[in-house]
């Protein structure tokens, strides 16, 4: 599911607080039956680490840990048994097709192979929910295409449920379900069904056009 909305209508703010990143000052969120805004600090930190999963723009990936360390760190911090870890990794590495370049550091692979090490990273824990805050706005073309691609494959045949903030259309229209904000409040939804990705663009374009406001939507 993608977010969109015009700058300062309050996208990020509520990825952060489905996050937990933020607190809200007012209502509740639930996840899975749970109200995260009750729950302590330790609670929180437990619940964030078994049941989210994050894809940040810049990967956030460590260049002193081989592909295979960066995947598997939220195993090993959570004191996994190696051989568990060990195959974990070697399973999200299969399904994402990075599993010959697992030994080699960040630094030595290309963009869109780090993507895929951040997209197993994302998964190894398998979420209930993958939250991703402008994946491909520091991307070209080719790999944020790359990555979109990755998202879908997550979608369908791992069954991840993602949820996207984005500004962009073109990212937009690899979604299920798209819900447009404006001044922190649902100003529409639109669902994709049976419709091809160039008819749900276009949809996704017109709904753009009646809520205004910032140009970069539209591009």
């Amino acid at each position: 599911m993608a977010i969109m909305g015009a700058s300062g209508s309050g996208k990020t703010t509520l990825l952060n607080t489905i996050s937990t990143i933020d607190t809200v000052t007012s209502g509740n969120i639930f996840l899975d039956g749970v109200d995260i805004t009750t729950l302590k600090e330790e609670a929180l930190a437990d619940f964030r680490r078994e049941n989210l999963g994050f894809i940040f723009q810049d990967f956030n990936l460590l260049d002193t840990l081989t592909i295979e360390e960066n995947i598997a760190l939220s195993l090993i911090i959570n004191h996994e048994d190696v051989l568990k870890v060990d195959k974990k990794v070697d399973e999200i590495a299969k399904k994402l097709g990075i599993s010959d370049i697992l030994d080699k550091f960040p630094y030595e692979v290309s963009g869109g192979q780090k993507q895929r090490c951040a997209c197993a990273r994302a998964l190894i824990n398998e979420p209930k929910l993958i939250l991703a805050d402008e994946p491909t706005g520091a991307l070209d073309s080719k790999s944020s295409r790359m990555l979109l691609e990755t998202m879908d494959e997550m979608n369908e045949r791992l069954n991840a449920t993602i949820l996207m903030v984005t500004h962009d259309s073109f990212s937009a229209s690899f979604c299920k379900r798209v819900i447009f904000i404006k001044d922190g409040k649902i100003f529409n939804e639109i669902l994709k069904g049976d419709k091809t990705r160039k008819e749900f663009f276009n949809e996704i374009l017109d709904v753009l056009t009646m809520l205004g406001g910032d140009d970069s939507l539209a591009h």
